[in-house]
């Protein structure tokens, strides 16, 4: 996949293309949504497939009180919509320009110059431009005039509740630590992206030594708990394929057996992996199930006893 980071890097004979546009945090299934029908009207006409999205939240700049958690950060979203099948991505920087620019200022500048669109698809809640002026029903009013299409894809919903697929939904499952539910609305594992740095090395003394994330990590750390989930091993950087995969005992929260840890972390133990060295590199941690909670123990025997299960019963869970 191509990432473009603003309007001027895009090759003057890139187009025709087919945009798809959102802020496409955790490129869930309402976004894949938009995506897939994008692909099947790009084959039509042999046209390129672009996401056009942004590097944080419009609502950090916006509305600072407003803005919600992301789910996911910039690498992880570019690596998800290539993995989605776009061919490229034009990864705006939601500044005070970006922001000011009119309804018509974006579309022309874009869409049309940059893009060379000639369909642009939208979720129905979909606004654009100053103050958010810009809605599908505009947006169709300046294709007919700038030539180019609009289609509106309709929300992605549950079958049972009929409630619309959404981020907002998926952090609240994560919230709780229902890494499967929200799993299930994103159409892959939840992740975290993160270095391993150095920690208190009490997995180790345990017998379980735990690859420590460093607190800076990308994507949405779900509620306090162990999961059983995967490693994988990569420097992952654009273009860059997957490293190696190991199945994981993860454990999200601040050790409360001993209380020294301030704040709460990610760690994976690598099952039946006792001299893995992966300390400076980037590893991406994916939760598929949650084993339990996070509790204190009265001593090491206890702890050490109930780690044993945890990791037999993620075993179970991940064959």
């Amino acid at each position: 996949m191509i990432v473009f980071r603003a309007p001027a890097d895009v090759p003057a004979d890139f187009g025709p293309s087919v945009v798809a546009i959102g802020k496409f945090d955790g490129v869930h299934a309402g976004h894949r949504a938009v995506i897939n029908r994008a692909r099947v009207d790009a084959a039509l006409t042999g046209a390129r497939v672009v996401a056009v999205t942004f590097d944080r939240n419009p609502l950090s700049l916006l509305s600072p009180e407003r803005c919600p958690e992301s789910l996911v950060g910039v690498a992880q979203k570019l690596s998800l919509l290539g993995d989605a099948g776009v061919d490229a991505t034009l990864m705006l920087t939601f500044d005070e320009a970006l922001a000011g620019l009119s309804p018509r200022q974006f579309v022309e500048h874009v869409l049309v110059d940059a893009l060379s669109v000639q369909t642009v698809l939208v979720g129905e809640d979909f606004r654009f431009g100053r103050g958010g002026a810009g809605t599908p029903d505009l947006l169709r009013e300046m294709g007919a005039e700038l030539g180019f299409a609009v289609d509106v894809v309709a929300d992605v919903r549950s079958a049972d509740g009929g409630r619309r697929v959404s981020s907002t939904w998926v952090r609240e499952l994560l919230a709780v630590g229902d890494v499967e539910g929200a799993g299930r609305l994103l159409g892959h594992p939840p992740t975290v992206w993160g270095e391993v740095v150095h920690g208190l090395k009490r997995g180790r003394e345990l017998g379980f030594p735990t690859a420590n994330l460093s607190p800076d990590l990308e994507g949405y750390v779900p509620a306090d708990g162990v999961y059983a989930g995967w490693l994988v091993d990569e420097i992952r950087t654009e273009g860059l394929r997957p490293g190696q995969r190991f199945p994981a005992a993860i454990s999200v929260g601040t050790n409360p057996t001993f209380g020294d840890v301030p704040v709460r972390q990610v760690e994976a133990y690598v099952l039946d992996e006792t001299d893995l060295d992966l300390y400076g590199h980037r590893v991406e941690v994916e939760f598929t199930a949650r084993i339990r909670g996070m509790v204190a123990f009265d001593g090491i025997g206890p702890l050490i006893e109930q780690m044993t299960d945890d990791v037999a019963r993620v075993r179970a869970s991940l064959t």
